[in-house]
């Protein structure tokens, strides 16, 4: 179903967009800093179940718009690339604002369930998931190669369990590191800096791809 030549380019894209401190690795390392590996665990269950939701409904909703206009292709990975580097600045701008809260999240310890819950819903809502989605699998589609839907539904699910996989040894690593994390400030503002750094490479990227540059 999907061509086998593109699996290895979009491993790579994959663990790119995976890797970098968003949204999601952010609040699985506040969690795993504050409250430890278990939770940071369930946390990422969590956010991948909302991950894969939204590359479904991604999926069904862009997929035949990208199989009746081919044309779409570009326009979406342009917004995308645009967007990626908008969110790669802001990391940027606010990288020790964000280093803060990673050591101070309030409240007291969350039950499994609603740690999963939360975790969901801050997956789901993951504007670097959903550009990814919109601007990226596209580019690993090959509209000749099957259906458009259902390659991307195959990639969206190849997409969460590396994310889970990835997600839960930044967990596990950060909660077990918790201490020394927590310990100078300047650790998580390096973190964060690093993450702008990739997202606002990897639109540049994206962008250039659409644009023939």
């Amino acid at each position: 179903m999907i061509s086998r030549s593109h699996l290895v380019p979009f491993f790579v894209a994959s663990m790119l967009i995976i890797i970098v401190p968003g949204p999601s690795v952010l609040f699985t390392l506040a969690r795993a800093v504050a409250w430890g590996r278990a939770v940071a665990v369930l946390t990422v269950f969590g956010n991948s179940c909302g991950t894969l939701l939204l590359s479904a409904v991604i999926a069904l909703g862009l997929g035949p718009a990208l199989q009746r206009y081919g044309a779409l292709t570009r326009i979406v990975q342009v917004a995308g690339g645009v967007y990626l580097l908008y969110l790669g600045v802001e990391a940027l701008r606010h990288r020790r604002a964000h280093a803060a809260t990673m050591t101070d999240p309030g409240g007291e310890r969350p039950s499994p369930w609603r740690t999963i819950r939360q975790g969901f819903t801050v997956g789901v809502l993951n504007p670097k998931s959903l550009v990814f989605f919109a601007a990226i699998f596209p580019h690993f589609v090959d509209r000749h190669h099957g259906s458009v839907t259902a390659q991307l539904l195959v990639l969206g699910v190849l997409f969460s369990v590396m994310a889970f996989f990835s997600d839960s040894t930044w967990g596990v690593v950060a909660g077990t590191a918790r201490e020394w994390l927590a310990g100078d400030p300047r650790r998580l503002v390096a973190l964060r800096t690093t993450g702008g750094v990739v997202m606002c490479g990897l639109g540049a990227s994206i962008l250039g791809a659409a644009l023939g540059l």
